[in-house]
């Protein structure tokens, strides 16, 4: 049993609890939260909270207790992937807003690792059971391009190109506010929040170097369009660094502004370029996405603005 502490710190006005847990541990669903609070798993100021509704406040205590993960049985899933390319050592998916990469509390079906067991018998061992094939991720509401490995051997190719920085990741994020300078980097230290342990913040000390390069693409009168590239991939790295800022992303339940002008389902992040060399090949290749309809939709909105 695991236990997590939260302080309620960044709310205006009593939203209700199991809301609030969802989005503060991230990734995690409202329905697994849910039967948390039904088995008596969650206490506010000390006091064991039965009811789903409840209402917290500002500074009020959470504590959760999160049972042992259960053992997993993965079952291939009958689910529609767009699979952009695929060759004998990759596969590179154009993964859609919503769709979790690998199984956690909560998401323990429909997964994009669910999906790949489906479509493909080959896929690399080296992440075991849980994330077979899976050489990096991306949140659960950002969108866009993932590489995955068929087998051991282009795993470790992959991962030495992450891990020496040389794999070309471009995202595409809209951000609040109006970014004075045209193109700058951001270059910090990223760790675990001192608070919310499912967060992640830009410290001055005890964390890991996070470089992130961003050039403004199109400007509107309260948000601008932003090309941002990984020097650095760590945790949340994009969202904690435009948060840092005080540019944090639309649409971001976790980083970003609680009172939103737009009805979305996650942050604006769309991962739209990956390049890297070849396994086998030893060439480097590079994949384009493009944005997903609603984030079209919505800069086209402020476009008309």
């Amino acid at each position: 049993m695991n236990d997590i502490k939260l302080i309620v710190e960044d709310i205006e006005e009593p939203v209700r609890l199991d809301s609030y847990i969802s989005k503060a541990l991230n990734d995690v669903s409202r329905s697994y939260v849910q039967k948390l609070i039904e088995k008596g798993n969650v206490e506010v100021n000390k006091h064991i909270i039965l009811s789903k509704k409840f209402k917290i406040n500002i500074y009020d205590e959470i504590q959760i207790k999160i049972p042992e993960p259960e053992k997993l049985n993965l079952e291939p899933e009958d689910i529609k992937i767009s699979i952009i390319y695929e060759d004998e050592d990759i596969l590179i998916v154009n993964k859609p807003q919503g769709m979790v990469v690998h199984p956690a509390p909560g998401h323990y079906s429909g997964t994009l690792v669910n999906a790949l067991l489906y479509h493909s018998k080959n896929l690399s061992s080296i992440n075991g059971i849980i994330r077979p094939g899976i050489v990096h991720r991306i949140d659960k509401d950002t969108s866009g391009l993932l590489m995955v490995a068929k087998n051991n051997n282009a795993h470790n190719f992959l991962s030495a190109q992450l891990k020496d920085h040389s794999i070309n990741r471009i995202y595409y994020a809209l951000v609040h506010g109006n970014i004075k300078a045209d193109s700058a980097t951001i270059d910090t230290l990223i760790g675990r929040h001192p608070v919310n342990r499912f967060k992640r913040a830009a410290l001055e000390n005890n964390g890991k170097r996070a470089v992130t390069h961003f050039k403004v693409l199109e400007r509107f009168s309260r948000y601008n369009l932003l090309e941002l590239k990984l020097e650095t991939g760590r945790t949340h790295q994009i969202r904690v660094h435009m948060s840092y800022l005080g540019h944090p992303l639309v649409g971001d339940p976790l980083y970003g502004i609680k009172k939103e002008n737009f009805k979305l389902k996650g942050q604006m992040l769309h991962a739209k370029v990956l390049g890297f060399v070849h396994p086998t090949r030893g060439e480097y290749i590079e994949f384009n996405s493009e944005l997903p309809d609603y984030f079209n939709s919505l800069l086209d909105k402020l476009r008309r603005i």
